[in-house]
């Protein structure tokens, strides 16, 4: 039988995890997914190397790269219509494959999440002294790692004070990242076509788009080269689920966030084909190869010395960005994980006002703060490993997504083809390529010449990277044996399973006071709350009633059914309606 779980939430429904519901619409979804994957900077720091594997073919990797997400992003979209949970592939996988591998597909995400703020942070340091013309401070580690430690400060107060300001925050900084990315392609691109662009400029051609051009050492087509240069660009694209990790507190909640996920990844696509497009072709290829910031090594070149700084502040914006829409999918992630009882209840509690998770929130910009401090404390080659660990870690948890969909929906595969490919053949691919890039990336990391740390494990040679990435799973498998402990009820399956129903209702009408406060421009007029898990005998209950209330059978009704729990007990809200 499926426990309850009772939550104590703020003046909304009790028994909710205490979200504000219904607080983001399709727009604010789709803003918090694309500012999540750091565009302005992912693109600048990947396209140098994707360009010194495939030259030209940059254009088609980064499309061929897109593929896997996409498929990943409609396995969220239909597990999402049958459990709207913010704890995402934590409870999906939950129901799919049991708690244990339920538990470390949440841990995935968290794992991930707090290795990249590491990364997210030097950046926003870094560039920040750069906009001020402080060379000397921005090579400064102790600068840097004191500035990143701030702004992981500053945005999670602003997660903590509530989603909408937080989706304000994501509109401004998306603004003017995706404007400087626009304003950057074309006016390279109208350089290039004017004759005022590089020595080596290229007139774009449909060929870049052609994956049979990419060639290896032997002047053939190269399935080795063009594996290689995908599984370094499949990552930029991480971050987009963002969008489903706020689904509590988005309007239609079953549908809203996957339709924003999938947008998320096509304007994803469409902004990095562009922009490798005008970069290639502005002066070739030569001084792109490499490079570890592509905007960087061409910003004066294409905008002129007088505006090449705008490129810095669309890395800058975009780190930023990226930092506060990191924390906020991994707050909501441990607050559905103490929800079911598979983290301490202190994860679970909400704030009253601004209905935003608080232990969950701050515990995740404090351990953020630690663990970067820590590797920049040893040294820089070890932060730089750390970036590149959280590859592994995101194939982890989006493969598994991706099996957690197909084996789910296995025995419902929908009314036709189109449900079919949407729940298992795409979810299922998806997962198999992410399972491919997990490998690869596992053998990568275990080779020490590409880590910046060599490190010799009881005699075997190895690197940072595999060291920091396999080590973050194991940690892991260790703190779910002693959550094990705590809380053997989620273990037992009694807490969440196959049969939990994740339901949604409308919540009552929103009070004057609540009109009076400010919200998004697509947030709607009503509010939305998840209410936690019936039990099939409860649902079962509720129905009946239903249908005798609706025959107008009232006195029936009351003979028949069983007694409505009490005020304070979950479920409360459903019998009251």
């Amino acid at each position: 039988m499926t426990q309850q779980v009772d939550i104590t939430s703020g003046p909304y429904e009790q028994g909710s995890k205490g979200l504000k519901g219904g607080a983001l619409g399709l727009l604010s979804s789709v803003v918090i997914g694309v500012s999540s994957t750091a565009p302005g900077y992912s693109v600048a720091a990947t396209l140098g190397g994707v360009v010194a594997l495939v030259a030209f073919q940059a254009p088609a990797v980064m499309i061929l790269a897109f593929i896997p997400m996409l498929f990943i992003a409609y396995a969220y979209r239909e597990l999402n219509r049958v459990a709207p949970d913010c704890g995402t592939t934590f409870t999906w996988s939950t129901k799919a494959f049991g708690p244990w591998v339920g538990w470390m597909g949440g841990w995935g995400i968290i794992a991930a999440d707090v290795v990249v703020m590491a990364s997210l942070s030097q950046i926003a340091g870094i560039y920040g002294f750069l906009l001020f013309g402080l060379d000397d401070l921005a090579n400064n580690t102790a600068a840097v790692a004191l500035v990143g430690c701030i702004w992981i400060v500053l945005l999670t107060y602003v997660c903590y004070r509530g989603i909408e300001v937080s989706a304000r925050f994501q509109f401004v900084m998306l603004a003017i990242e995706v404007v400087v990315l626009v304003l950057f392609s074309v006016i390279a691109l109208g350089k290039v076509y004017s004759g005022n662009a590089g020595p080596n400029a290229a007139t774009p051609e449909l060929s870049w788009l052609n994956p049979l051009n990419i060639v290896g050492e032997d002047g053939g087509f190269s399935i080795a080269t063009m594996s290689s240069a995908i599984l370094l660009a499949v990552f930029i694209y991480w971050g987009w689920d963002s969008a489903v990790a706020v689904n509590e507190e988005t309007k239609d909640p079953e549908t809203t966030p996957g339709r924003a996920a999938i947008l998320s990844t096509i304007i994803l696509v469409l902004t990095y084909a562009i922009v490798a497009v005008a970069a290639v072709a502005f002066n070739g290829v030569d001084d792109l190869a490499d490079s570890d910031d592509v905007l960087a090594t061409l910003g004066s070149q294409v905008l002129g010395t007088g505006l090449d700084k705008v490129l810095i502040i669309a890395v800058l914006t975009s780190a930023a960005a990226s930092t506060q829409t990191t924390i906020l999918p991994t707050a909501r992630t441990t607050l559905s994980m103490a929800a079911y009882q598979a983290l301490p209840p202190a994860f679970a509690k909400v704030h009253p006002r601004f209905f935003t998770p608080t232990t969950s929130t701050i515990a995740m910009g404090a351990i953020s703060i630690i663990f970067y401090i820590t590797m920049a404390s040893i040294s820089d080659n070890i932060l730089a490993d750390s970036a590149l660990a959280v590859g592994l870690l995101i194939a982890f948890y989006y493969g598994l997504t991706g099996f957690a969909s197909a084996w789910y929906f296995r025995k419902d595969r929908g009314s036709g083809f189109r449900d079919m490919n949407a729940r298992i053949i795409m979810p299922l691919l998806g997962g198999l390529l992410l399972l491919f890039a997990f490998i690869e990336t596992l053998k990568d990391n275990a080779n020490p010449e590409n880590s910046a740390t060599q490190i010799s494990l009881f005699g075997w040679e190895t690197g940072g990277v595999f060291i920091i990435s396999v080590g973050a799973l194991l940690l892991g498998v260790v703190l779910m044996l002693v959550s094990r402990l705590r809380s053997p009820a989620f273990f037992a399956g009694d807490v969440l399973n196959r049969d939990t129903e994740v339901r949604v209702f409308e919540a009552e009408p929103i009070t004057e006071a609540e009109q009076l406060v400010p919200s998004l421009p697509d947030a709607p007029s009503q509010e939305q709350t998840v209410i936690p898990p019936l039990s099939v005998e409860e649902l079962r209950e509720a129905e009946a009633q239903a249908r005798a209330e609706a025959r107008g059978d009232d006195d029936d009704a009351e003979s028949n059914d069983p007694e409505p729990p009490k005020p304070d007990m979950p479920g409360t809200e459903f019998w009251n309606r």
